[in-house]
């Protein structure tokens, strides 16, 4: 088939790994444009040498320009509240979109979980790094037994934090602990953030925690390790850390939830995660970012594919 171009909003490290990517990995995907706002970024000079077209002055530059007729698909790399202003302009030019902001305008989508579901969606949006991570465990979770709280911990390293990640912290927490009821299947959801300053910076870790129905734990482990081998095929550096682990809550010893005036008897269910980056553009340590990056390929090429298919 002929490949499909594709725009990319924000010249930042993201925007970059997610060209590298698409320039080396896919097969259905092309560079169309890499839009930003500051001419002398890294990742617009990169762009220029890998003979991508260019915008230095945002989206209201790319439109301008007579690639933008040629783009299917922009992917917006740069923050929440630019996001709805950026979605309005492409969607006038029948652009769909992609949003690895936490704005979530257009439906959650975590590839393996929920993206056959929305692939009509005109936007669509990747929760964020934490979210692609520790949502499919919850979902493998629940397939077996309804959980009835599901609290993860994304510990990434500061350095792979950048100034969108900062400003979002709060979005960051929001928008995935809703995902992680919505998509993952959770009752109640949390979601905590750790920036890690440690030297060497640490590898991205996330810790899963899902309390549950009484179910068998062989059947949870098989479920939790045939996610994660199905997260793998886009993700090569995604792994369990360590065993499943699974706890039964007896009556005579349940859990409190006070939070949310919960009693629990069941199961509790831990599971620890470790995320190691492809290197195309970032460190290796950044998987908190190459998950974002690799979970927006895969969805944007599955829309392309659904869309040919389709006509």
């Amino acid at each position: 088939m002929t490949r499909r171009k594709v725009a990319i909003i924000g010249s930042g490290n993201i925007g970059t790994d997610l060209m590298i990517k698409v320039m080396r990995l896919s097969k259905v995907l092309e560079m169309g444009a890499m839009i930003g706002i500051d001419p002398d970024s890294d990742g617009l000079a990169r762009a220029k040498r890998l003979g991508v077209p260019v915008s230095a002055t945002g989206v209201e530059g790319f439109l301008a320009m007579p690639e933008a007729d040629e783009v299917v698909i922009a992917f917006d790399a740069t923050s929440a509240g630019a996001h709805a202003k950026h979605s309005e302009m492409l969607a006038a030019r029948g652009i769909r979109m992609v949003d690895l902001t936490p704005a979530a305008i257009g439906p959650f989508v975590v590839p393996v979980v929920n993206l056959e579901a929305n692939l009509d969606a005109p936007n669509v949006n990747m929760v964020t790094c934490g979210g692609q991570a520790t949502i499919p465990v919850v979902a493998a979770i629940s397939r077996i037994a309804p959980v009835a709280y599901a609290e993860i911990v994304a510990a990434i390293a500061s350095k792979s934090a950048g100034p969108g990640t900062r400003a979002n912290i709060d979005e960051f927490t929001e928008t995935t602990s809703r995902a992680i009821e919505k998509i993952g299947g959770a009752k109640h959801g949390k979601a905590i953030i750790i920036l890690n300053p440690a030297e060497p910076p640490l590898t991205m870790r996330d810790t899963v925690l899902c309390l549950c129905d009484e179910a068998d734990p062989e059947a949870i482990r098989a479920s939790v390790r045939e996610m994660v081998e199905e997260v793998r095929r886009y993700v090569p550096g995604y792994r369990l850390k360590h065993e499943v682990q699974v706890e039964k809550i007896p009556a005579n010893a349940p859990l409190i939830l006070a939070d949310h005036d919960i009693r629990f008897t069941g199961m509790k269910v831990t599971v620890f995660l470790e995320v190691e980056g492809a290197a195309h553009y970032l460190p290796s340590y950044a998987g908190n970012l190459d998950i974002m990056t690799s979970a927006a390929l895969r969805t944007a090429e599955r829309l392309v594919l659904a869309a040919e298919k389709k006509a």
